[in-house]
């Protein structure tokens, strides 16, 4: 009894090596790494003309090959946000026309990740008291935020911008993208200097 035992002492860490369990859980991560590649020092007061970094990224643990795209939105404080943590069948994208998209194609216990290196172009308008949009450059392409407003929320004491990735997976039985439940973002604080 005692060899038996002493066997499956020894043979246990190989065994573990050699067995192969079943997966139960199968998502998507996404997330954002600040400027020196960790998870901090994201940019928060954000000054027309300067240049901000960030890193993108996603791990697919789907059991498959993914084909993701990852829409670029912004928005103010009023405006659509998507939701993710809402029950099931009520997570929905926000319904912000997309400025920008990323694609890749992902294979199961992958991950993808890109730099973002991105600046705004607005003005102040005293007159309504609200921060105008003009241009939102993200890895080197402009892309127009005319009609983009920011007015100044007292109570933060910002004039809030939100600048979000959501993403999106290729639905091979529909031949469709469709909202991935999965969105991460920055904060700002339109700085006037």
């Amino acid at each position: 009894m005692a060899v038996g035992v002493l066997a499956l002492l020894v043979a246990s860490p190989v065994l573990s090596r050699l067995l192969v369990y079943p997966r139960t859980e199968f998502f998507t991560e996404l997330w954002l790494l600040g400027p020196g590649h960790m998870a901090e020092d994201y940019p928060y007061n954000v000054t027309r003309g300067q240049n901000y970094s960030v890193y993108l990224g996603l791990g697919n643990r789907l059991g498959y090959c993914g084909y993701y795209q990852i829409e670029v939105k912004f928005r103010n404080q009023n405006q659509s946000a998507p939701v993710s943590f809402g029950p099931l069948g009520n997570r929905t994208p926000s319904d912000m026309p997309s400025l920008y998209n990323l694609s890749a194609f992902v294979g199961d216990q992958e991950i993808w990740e890109t730099p973002l290196t991105f600046s705004f172009d607005y003005s102040y308008n005293e007159g309504l008291g609200q921060v105008e949009y003009d241009s939102l450059t993200l890895n080197g392409t402009v892309l127009d935020l005319s009609g983009y407003v920011s007015a100044w929320n007292a109570t933060r004491s910002e004039f809030y911008g939100n600048l979000f990735f959501e993403t999106w997976i290729y639905n091979g039985t529909t031949q469709s993208s469709q909202y991935h439940e999965r969105f991460v973002g920055l904060r700002f604080n339109m700085t006037l200097s």
